[in-house]
């Protein structure tokens, strides 16, 4: 559904069996874990929702996204992105990073910030400030759907957590996008995004924004089981923010048909993601033909 190919496996996909090294990660990493879990599907509903409260964020997807006429294609598009990092060697993680840049060249422009009080002020997808928000958004929502629906994330050691570790392993990510010093444990996590909450805001583009997001035109077998990971999405967001969005945590047990729908969608792409099973190639063939 989220792949932007109708066979489900693009061409970048199958690029990842390529390349010299394991990448940035690798099979004993806890971002292989969660990145591959079946749950980063809310995880990334839940961060297109989240990164509307920034009012830059915002600008940019107002003014240069195409969320209203295609509204699963800008979630398609960091899919690609997410997954080659993760699972990709890393020539091939920096040829998706380069993609990425040069798409944010053309981001551009100005917006109100949170302080109404303030002078407009210009922003660029490539601003340091923006990158830091949504690198700690998906963090955020890969951390909390997991949580809430994966399968744990053990301790590898006695001074740091499976989360703690997550995030740090992550922070590679957030590197390939110019980030100096994204935050390496769930407490500085925490801080970054409670550091931003004075600049967060919610007006009518927000709320036009949550209204594509939340209800697309999507085909009606489509749109059922999009609804349904909305809704998880939206049970594991911080009341504080939930409230800023505009959301309220569903009547009916969203965490249950939730798990429920995950199940299902596990069992018909399988256990191992195809994303995964290239990279595996990939390691195989390393260690078959070592240099």
């Amino acid at each position: 559904m989220l792949s932007g190919d109708p066979q489900g496996e693009p061409d970048w996909v199958k690029k990842i069996s390529e390349g010299d090294d394991q990448g940035l990660f690798g099979p004993g990493s806890v971002v292989w874990r969660v990145n591959g879990g079946i749950p980063v599907i809310v995880a990334g509903v839940r961060a297109l929702l989240m990164q509307t409260l920034h009012p830059g964020a915002m600008a940019g997807v107002h003014d240069h996204s195409r969320y209203a006429s295609d509204p699963l294609g800008r979630l398609s598009g960091t899919v690609r992105w997410v997954v080659t990092t993760t699972f990709g060697a890393t020539s091939g993680v920096a040829q998706e990073s380069s993609r990425v840049h040069r798409l944010h060249d053309r981001v551009s422009g100005d917006y109100q910030p949170g302080n109404t009080a303030q002078r407009p002020k210009s922003y660029s997808a490539h601003d340091k400030d923006l990158l830091l928000w949504v690198h700690v958004v998906f963090t955020d929502a890969f951390l909390a759907a997991h949580r809430q629906w994966g399968d744990g994330i053990p301790s590898l050691s006695n001074s740091e957590s499976g989360e703690d570790q997550y995030v740090r392993e992550w922070a590679l990510a957030g590197q390939q996008m110019g980030l100096e010093n994204p935050p390496r444990s769930t407490q500085e996590l925490r801080d970054v995004l409670d550091g931003f909450r004075p600049q967060l805001r919610s007006d009518d583009r927000v709320a036009q924004a949550i209204r594509f997001l939340t209800n697309p035109p999507l085909p009606a077998a489509t749109k059922i089981a999009y609804k349904i990971l909305v809704a998880g999405a939206v049970v594991t967001i911080d009341p504080y923010y939930r409230k800023l969005l505009g959301l309220r945590r569903p009547w009916w047990p969203a965490v249950s048909a939730t798990r429920l729908l995950l199940f299902v969608i596990g069992k018909v792409l399988g256990s191992e993601s195809t994303s995964r099973l290239r990279a595996q190639e990939r390691i195989a063939r390393l260690n078959t033909n070592p240099a």
